[in-house]
């Protein structure tokens, strides 16, 4: 079925396109309060402990999380471009932007499980092996909210993966064309989990390195 079969509770295409569309941007605002709790949590200990917070911080591996922050702004461009070439009328060019998406996408998350095993190396993965006597109690709650919030925005990212190799897929065999809203909303939805990525990095990565 193509996106030409629009529902029966819709009186036109258009009217649909702004239903899903505000269903999306409605999901979309409850990752937001999601995220944003975490996020909260964060700011509340890192006022109460500033300075064991920048230290912690420290540990993490900024040169892989500025990696990671240049392949997932890639990744958008990308996206976008996809979106673009697909309502242009393009069969061959959205597949092809929309597999460098997904290829970069996986190149996050290896960068990412490389980061991760590389501090489970050094001990600091609360609940499995971190050192307390080593390196405190308030680290170990800076790299609590650093395993949660990556981990989440991690399974967001393969949700992402998947989703943008099924449009692929759709787009290639022909069961996706354009003047629908797939494509669009499968593109708002890899731009927001790059959008928390963009708020995760500095706020693990770069707290007290200015200073």
């Amino acid at each position: 079925m193509s996106e030409r079969a629009f529902g029966i509770q819709y009186a036109t295409p258009a009217q649909e396109r702004e239903a899903v569309t505000l269903g999306m941007w409605a999901f979309l605002a409850t990752e937001v309060l999601f995220f944003g709790a975490l996020v909260a949590a964060y700011l509340n200990y890192r006022i109460w402990f500033g300075h064991e917070f920048i230290a912690a911080a420290s540990l993490t591996k900024v040169a892989m999380g500025t990696a990671n922050t240049a392949v997932l702004l890639t990744s958008s461009a990308c996206m976008a471009m996809a979106v673009t070439t697909f309502d242009a009328g393009s069969k061959r060019a959205p597949v092809l932007w929309l597999a460098a998406t997904a290829l970069l996408g996986l190149a996050f998350v290896a960068i990412k499980g490389t980061e991760w095993f590389l501090e489970y190396q050094e001990h600091l993965v609360p609940a499995l092996n971190f050192d307390f006597a080593r390196y405190g109690g308030v680290t170990e709650i800076f790299f609590m909210f650093y395993f949660c919030a990556t981990a989440l925005h991690a399974l967001h990212l393969l949700i992402g993966i998947s989703i943008v190799t099924w449009l692929a897929t759709a787009i290639h065999r022909g069961r996706i064309v354009p003047g629908g809203s797939t494509t669009r909303l499968i593109g708002l939805y890899w731009h927001f989990v790059d959008i928390v990525w963009i708020f995760l990095f500095p706020l693990i990565y770069l707290a007290g390195r200015n200073v």
